[in-house]
């Protein structure tokens, strides 16, 4: 995996992944910033909010659950000191569908956590305090 990130003014980059995607990141304009993209600690949060519901949904899709939407909620904390690192992290998922089974979503999200989700993982390994919960959403079959 690699990735390019380039200053572009103040406290703007652009950072350009490997496989051909970009996205801004800027600072607040407290720090020299336009306040005009992401910050680099949202980035990281994100990252990990994508890569948890990415193994959700596979897993939801290879047990035939009829998934019409699926939301990870992001919340976290980070340290008051310098380095600011996150300190804890919980990450929501709302999964709508039809006929949903409880016992497939619950195992989804366990497994995401504790065994798929790289992001995740990496992030306890380095101390953060990781946590998950869900709920179903049922919708009216059309």
């Amino acid at each position: 995996m690699e990735g390019v990130v380039k200053w572009i003014d103040g406290a703007m980059f652009l950072a350009e992944s490997g496989s051909g995607h970009s996205v801004i990141m800027d600072g607040p304009e407290n720090n020299g910033g336009r306040n005009m993209g992401v910050r680099p600690m949202e980035m990281l949060l994100l990252g990990l909010g994508g890569c948890s519901a990415f193994d959700v949904m596979s897993m939801l899709h290879k047990s035939r659950q009829k998934v019409v939407d699926c939301r990870a909620e992001l919340s976290a904390e980070r340290a008051d000191a310098v380095p600011a690192v996150f300190t804890s992290i919980h990450i929501h998922f709302v999964v709508t569908g039809h006929g949903l089974k409880e016992n497939h979503v619950a195992r989804a999200v366990s497994l995401s956590a504790e065994k798929y989700c790289s992001a995740s993982i990496m992030m306890e390994a380095a101390g953060v305090a990781v946590t998950h919960s869900h709920e179903l959403v049922e919708v009216d079959q059309d």
